[in-house]
């Protein structure tokens, strides 16, 4: 098995937003805000391949949407996923699976796309099969209104109609050493993949920890549908983590692609911070 970090370019979302309760004079110094109040955080994917399968984990906001809405969120940077992904030698036609943690537009926008002319959308990944939990799948396609602007439906039913789409069986493994964990504080069954690489398990954080800076377990994002919940799912990942020496993987940290975690007086916290090519 090889493992490859895919980031497809940074994007800003409200501070106080993605820190919950915690004030401002905290959390600036963790990720420093602009003059609208908007942090800058990482589109980061996980590219598995394991024999003939090549597994891209979640893909990012991708490109189709109009001007407007990236205005609202400030799509920056060079990095692409068609760049990305070239720069490991692989592009979009070579993906088999496509592996959705959930469905808000930051984790799965680039799983649809337009056809040359712009007239219809079309899956990204041709030849791939799309993964993502059930449950979840139900109540991206009936969201409620909290959810709602983060459920695209351009982003979503164009997976169904084209007949690409397979539901995760979570009390399984996906493949052999690809296990998962179902949280639901952030959003319903989000999926999280926990793969066992090296001598070490990577545990693919998604949205339940963000980035380094949401270790602290009160340090929980507004977006959250269930933030009491959210912080017990932390707890058991984060003691997990510390018993059985798992590398966590940040989804939405702007620097920090991975980092192993201690316990210490003021509870678990990161200790070694390195690139995931660095295991």
């Amino acid at each position: 098995m090889e493992l490859f970090s895919i980031n497809t370019g940074h994007f800003k979302l409200d501070g106080g937003a993605m820190f919950g309760v915690v004030p401002k004079s905290i959390w600036h110094r963790l990720n420093p805000a602009d003059d609208n109040n908007m942090c800058s955080w990482a589109m980061r994917c996980l590219l598995v391949k394991d024999g003939n399968r090549l597994i891209l984990i979640d893909n990012g906001m991708g490109n189709k949407q109009n001007d407007k809405f990236f205005g609202f969120y400030f799509l920056h940077g060079k990095d692409t996923l068609d760049l990305s992904l070239a720069k490991h030698g692989f592009c979009k036609d070579d993906i088999t699976d496509v592996f959705l943690t959930h469905l808000h537009f930051d984790h799965c926008g680039g799983s649809i796309e337009y056809n040359e002319d712009r007239t219809q959308l079309k899956p990204a990944f041709k030849n791939a099969n799309y993964w993502c939990s059930e449950k979840h799948w139900d109540w991206a396609v009936n969201p409620n209104p909290r959810e709602k602007a983060s459920f695209l439906s351009e982003n979503i039913l164009p997976i169904q109609q084209s007949g690409q789409l397979k539901f995760i069986d979570t009390s399984k493994e996906f493949m052999t050493d690809f296990n998962m964990y179902e949280a639901n504080g952030h959003t319903e069954a989000m999926v999280l993949p926990l793969i066992k690489y090296k001598d070490t398990t990577i545990a693919f954080m998604a949205d339940l920890i963000p980035s380094t800076a949401h270790l602290p377990l009160p340090y929980v994002m507004g977006y959250d549908v269930r933030p009491l919940n959210t912080m017990k799912e932390k707890d058991y990942i984060l003691n997990e983590a510390v018993k059985n020496n798992w590398t966590l993987f940040f989804e939405h940290d702007p620097q920090i692609e991975c980092c192993s975690v201690v316990q210490t007086e003021k509870g678990i916290r990161a200790n070694q911070l390195f690139n995931l090519n660095e295991l």
